[in-house]
């Protein structure tokens, strides 16, 4: 018997959080460290000027604004020192370009790629980009032709697409960025730059309803682009990111 077709709001549901997870499988793979090196960046630099350097010769503060959840002074070291180095273009074309030689390297043999391509082509493309500026620089970038580096990028995009409108969602609801952070992600706190224990927000069950109700603006503020896919489309694209998932996590 096949599998009942999915709704919108299921696949919202079903594929965002897998994407959110896939989007940035590339990011600190050894052959992005790589490519980061021989622009002369770490790993940490190449991630904050490859991604964020669709948005252009900015100031941190913009990039801050983009990013969301970071400490502002991390990003600002980061950015300003790894800009000193390479121009932040030329870091997000060569950001692009490490998730489709990713893709390339991963994903050749996963079945219905070609369809999983489609479906995704199709959502980004349905999406609106509107008040979402790292998304809408992403989404600009220009994207590979061959279905595995497509795929990756277009794994990478859509996770920004959600990315960035959660953290609109959050603001939306009455929660800053930092605050959110520490309710979803108190056990990364050093990694996004929050080190001082005594700056740490004290969290509240009303911050965890603000959260909860973000999550859900969310869902409803992607679920227009997800909608544009037919019963097909719905099954392409989620089978074709369980098959992704289930390459990845092999290793």
């Amino acid at each position: 018997m096949p599998a009942p077709s999915l709704t919108t709001e299921e696949l919202v549901a079903t594929v965002c959080p897998k994407i959110r997870d896939l989007g940035w499988a590339f990011f600190f793979a050894p052959e992005t460290l790589a490519k980061g090196q021989e622009l002369g960046l770490d790993g940490f630099r190449f991630y904050f000027i490859g991604r964020g350097g669709v948005l252009g010769d900015v100031e941190p503060l913009v990039v801050s604004s983009a990013f969301g959840y970071f400490n502002p002074t991390l990003i600002a070291d980061m950015w300003t020192s790894a800009k000193e180095i390479v121009a932040p273009r030329v870091a997000a074309r060569a950001f692009v370009e490490a998730g489709a030689e990713f893709g390339r390297a991963k994903l050749s043999g996963v079945a219905g790629l070609e369809a999983f391509v489609a479906a995704a082509d199709a959502v980004n493309d349905a999406a609106d980009a509107v008040g979402l500026p790292l998304y809408a620089g992403a989404k600009a970038e220009p994207f590979a032709d061959d279905a595995p580096a497509r795929a990756m990028q277009l794994l990478a995009v859509l996770r920004e697409f959600r990315g960035s409108t959660h953290l609109l969602a959050i603001r939306a609801c009455g929660l800053s960025d930092k605050t959110a952070q520490f309710v979803k992600r108190p056990q990364d706190a050093a990694m996004f730059g929050w080190t001082d224990a005594d700056d740490f927000p004290e969290i509240t069950d009303d911050d965890r309803a603000k959260w909860a109700a973000a999550e859900a603006l969310t869902d409803q503020l992607v679920a227009p682009a997800y909608a544009v896919l037919d019963a097909a489309g719905r099954a392409a694209l989620a089978t074709g990111v369980d098959a992704i998932e289930a390459v990845l996590s092999a290793g």
